[in-house]
């Protein structure tokens, strides 16, 4: 899982080698279905122009798929500079490293040092992060049309699971961890903060949820 947590594991979990990794899964097969789900939700939605914020980008794999499409910059904000490499890279390869920002910030801490975008991307991050709701307000308060985001279901399975990796982590002397947040309980902290859902997908390992802006909904 790439993407911003806690900040005090984030260095053991994701360095160079992951980021290696992500990089080459993205040259030879492009997005995973879950964050092409995400583009096409976007793209179905309107591009053109658009300043998009991914919260925990990686790579930069998704923003550069949006800008593909129409997007007319990104920011990409991280725990960890353990991506810059491999994410300046693919952005030069593409023709797209002067459209592209990348900042180490973490946003539910310091929402003020980041500007607002059209759009907020989070993919395969909201698992990682303790606090979501710090953090998906934050996200929705900094989206001035769309927001979409990515989450595993929470059932028997996924909590089990959760727990599992969570102890081996622990016996391993590792402080990350990852998290099953409810689902519902993630939305309405979106939808509190003036956003309405209009996508949904539910998977039986990553959900996707859409949502816009309440004046900009049905556009």
């Amino acid at each position: 899982m790439s993407g911003s947590c806690d900040p005090c594991g984030c260095n053991d979990m994701f360095g160079p080698r992951f980021a290696r990794h992500l990089a080459s899964r993205y040259r030879k097969r492009g997005l995973d279905k879950t964050a092409a789900r995400m583009v096409a939700y976007l793209v179905d939605r309107g591009l053109d122009g658009a300043g998009v914020l991914e919260i925990g980008g990686g790579v930069g794999d998704v923003q550069l798929e949006l800008l593909g499409q129409g997007a007319r910059r990104t920011t990409n904000l991280e725990l960890v500079d353990a991506y810059e490499t491999e994410a300046t890279d693919l952005a030069e390869a593409a023709g797209m490293r002067g459209r592209v920002a990348r900042r180490q910030v973490d946003i539910a801490a310091t929402p003020d040092e980041v500007e607002a975008h059209d759009i907020v991307v989070l993919h395969r991050v909201v698992c990682c992060y303790p606090d979501y709701e710090r953090l998906l307000t934050a996200a929705a308060d900094h989206a001035k049309r769309l927001l979409v985001f990515s989450h595993p279901p929470r059932n028997w399975v996924t909590r089990t699971f959760t727990r599992l990796e969570n102890v081996g982590f622990r016996l391993r002397g590792k402080s990350f961890r990852t998290f099953a947040h409810p689902p519902a309980a993630m939305v309405a902290v979106a939808e509190g903060r003036g956003m309405h859902t209009e996508y949904s997908y539910r998977g039986p390992v990553w959900q996707v949820v859409g949502l816009a802006r309440a004046t900009t909904a049905g556009r």
